[in-house]
């Protein structure tokens, strides 16, 4: 816990304002801090006991400013259990949130299509997810102070966030679907095979992300909106290999009517709602 604290105060004393809501950016969804305005820029290693981004194309700063009158704490760049990070350690990020003061949290992030009615440049809300790693940000000793040591997540994805995100998508050029999210731990793409099952399971999207987050978030009382950016269609749906390269242009092709959804979507966020 002081740990937390002493990355919170951190941040407290460099931005020195009040924090509305966080954003955390996915794959291929930097540019979207172009729509911050008066920002200060805190780069992750200078935070204590903060987290150090390895994957390319997430920048690894923290953003603070002002977006639609909401004044956003933003993360370019997220952490991922492949890149060798215990899932405790993916708990930091969330608790420093809450501790700075946000009352929501907005998850982006790039995902492949398991539903054969979505296609690539689709954005899914996520209603729900299944993680059958066997792992959870939440083992270990529990922090008291944070939230219980068993929490409900039946509401993990909230309700009102979820209703403000689907009246926004319809001044949107968007397709915008609401569906279930698939964690696989990654860094491998997954097998047409294992698409398949998570299918017939009824997941609609699947990646390596968000999960982590969500629990952690739930934990700790902070609301959730997860966003869910289609880069590509899964494995074995469309006869070609997957690459990251891919994952980056459609991501790249989306990024104003992406940018320009969000921005709605935060400046319709009544936060003394949540």
């Amino acid at each position: 816990m002081k740990n937390y604290e002493l990355a919170a105060e951190y941040i407290q004393k460099r931005i020195q304002g009040q924090v509305d809501l966080a954003i955390v950016l996915g794959s291929g969804l930097g540019p979207l801090k172009e729509s911050l305005v008066d920002v200060t820029v805190i780069p992750y290693e200078e935070i204590p006991g903060f987290l150090k981004t390895t994957n390319v194309g997430h920048e690894g700063k923290l953003l603070y400013g002002k977006m639609a009158d909401k004044r956003v704490l933003c993360m370019s760049g997220r952490f991922h259990s492949y890149e060798g990070y215990s899932f405790e350690e993916l708990a930091i990020p969330m608790r420093v949130m809450k501790l700075v003061g946000a009352k929501c949290v907005i998850l982006t992030n790039a995902v492949g299509g398991v539903n054969l009615e979505y296609k690539p440049g689709d954005l899914m809300l996520v209603e729900d997810h299944v993680m059958f790693s066997g792992y959870s940000p939440l083992r270990g000793k529990n922090e008291d102070a944070l939230g219980p040591r068993f929490v409900d997540v039946t509401n993990m994805y909230d309700k009102y966030l979820l209703e403000v995100a689907m009246a926004c998508c319809k001044r949107s050029n968007l397709t915008v679907h609401k569906g279930v999210y698939w964690f696989m731990q990654g860094p491998q793409f997954e097998t047409p095979a294992e698409i398949r099952a998570i299918r017939m399971l009824g997941g609609d999207v699947v990646g390596m992300s968000c999960v982590s987050e969500s629990l952690t978030a739930a934990h700790c009382g902070l609301p959730v909106l997860g966003i869910s950016f289609v880069s590509n269609m899964a494995s074995g749906v469309l006869d070609q290999p997957l690459t990251i390269e891919e994952v980056n242009e459609v991501a790249s092709s989306i990024q104003k009517p992406f940018s320009a959804y969000l921005y709605d979507v935060v400046k319709c966020i009544e936060v003394e709602k949540l």
